[in-house]
C-alpha cells in the first residue's frame, strides 16, 4: 500500500472503517495515504506519477510528500507533489465535483506492492458489489460532512477492507433528500453497522476491476438509514484524463 506522509515525523495511527477487517496482503496495491500531522486521506494511484482523491482533501495536501509500505516493510520512496488540482466546480458548501488530482514529481515505481487501478469504463449498476478501503475512524459524529470536520479517533496500522453494494439513485435520494447530485452515489447497508469513516475520505471504492467511488460523505458513519455517499468517477473520466493530459 502506497503511504503518502507531509510531513516527515512519527505519527499514532488512530482508527477504522466501521465493519470492515483487515485487508489481505498486497490486495490493494493503488491505496493511497495522505497525512498530514493532524489529519488523514485516502488515495488512488491511477497511473505511476498521479493520485486521485477527494477535493475536500485539498487544504491538507502540501507540497512534499513520502511514499513508503511499512506494512510490507519495504523501504520508503522520498516522492514531492508537483501540482494538487481541483475540480474547478468543487464547492465545499454541497460537496458537489468532489474530486482532486496530485501530481508527483516523478514516476512511482510499480511492483507486487505497488500498482494502479483503472478508471471506469462505464459507470456501475445498482447491485454491484464493491471494495472499500481505508484507514479512517471508527467513531462517528451526526454532521453532514466531510472527514476534516469530524474530530479525531483512532486509526489501525494496517488497511481495513469492507465489501459493500451499490445502492439505487432512489434509495440515495430518499436517504438525503435534496442533497445529492448526479455527481454521487451511495453505497452500504441501511440497516447501518458498515460504512466507510472519516479518514477514509478521498480513498478508493473499486467495482470489478474498475476506480468507481472516491469516499466524500455521509450523516455519521454506520448510521442506520444513512449509506456512505461518494464522488461517481465514471462522470469524471474526461476530466480526469483531460488534466493529465494538460499537465
Amino acid at each position: 500500500h502506497i503511504f503518502l506522509l507531509f510531513f516527515l515525523r512519527i505519527f499514532f495511527f488512530w482508527s477504522v472503517i466501521i465493519g470492515g477487517k483487515n485487508c489481505e496482503k498486497n490486495s490493494v496495491p493503488y491505496q493511497v495515504f495522505i497525512a498530514t500531522d493532524s489529519f488523514i486521506c485516502g488515495g488512488s494511484l491511477i497511473n505511476a506519477q498521479w493520485v486521485l482523491s477527494a477535493a475536500h482533501c485539498y487544504r491538507f495536501v502540501q507540497y512534499n510528500i513520502s511514499k513508503g509500505f511499512p506494512q510490507a516493510k519495504i523501504s520508503r520512496q522520498i516522492i514531492n507533489s508537483t501540482k494538487v488540482i481541483r475540480h474547478p466546480k468543487y464547492h465545499k458548501k454541497d460537496i458537489n465535483h468532489d474530486i482532486m488530482l496530485i501530481k508527483l514529481t516523478k514516476p512511482a515505481i510499480l511492483n507486487s506492492y505497488i500498482s494502479t487501478i483503472s478508471l471506469p469504463t462505464s459507470c456501475v449498476a445498482a447491485g454491484t458489489n464493491c471494495l472499500i478501503s481505508g484507514w479512517g475512524k471508527t467513531r462517528s459524529g451526526f454532521c453532514k460532512c466531510p472527514a476534516e470536520l469530524e474530530p479525531r479517533a483512532k486509526f489501525p496500522s494496517i488497511l481495513q477492507c469492507l465489501n459493500a453494494p451499490v445502492l439505487s439513485d432512489e434509495i440515495c435520494r430518499v436517504a438525503y433528500p435534496g442533497q445529492i447530485t448526479n455527481n454521487m452515489i451511495c453505497m452500504g447497508f441501511m440497516e447501518g453497522e458498515k460504512d466507510a469513516c472519516q479518514g477514509d475520505s478521498g480513498g478508493p471504492v473499486v467495482c470489478n476491476g474498475q476506480l468507481q467511488g472516491i469516499v466524500s460523505w455521509g450523516i455519521g458513519c454506520a448510521k442506520k438509514g444513512y449509506p456512505g455517499v461518494y464522488t461517481k468517477v465514471c462522470n469524471y473520466v474526461d476530466w480526469i484524463e483531460k488534466t493529465i493530459a494538460n499537465n
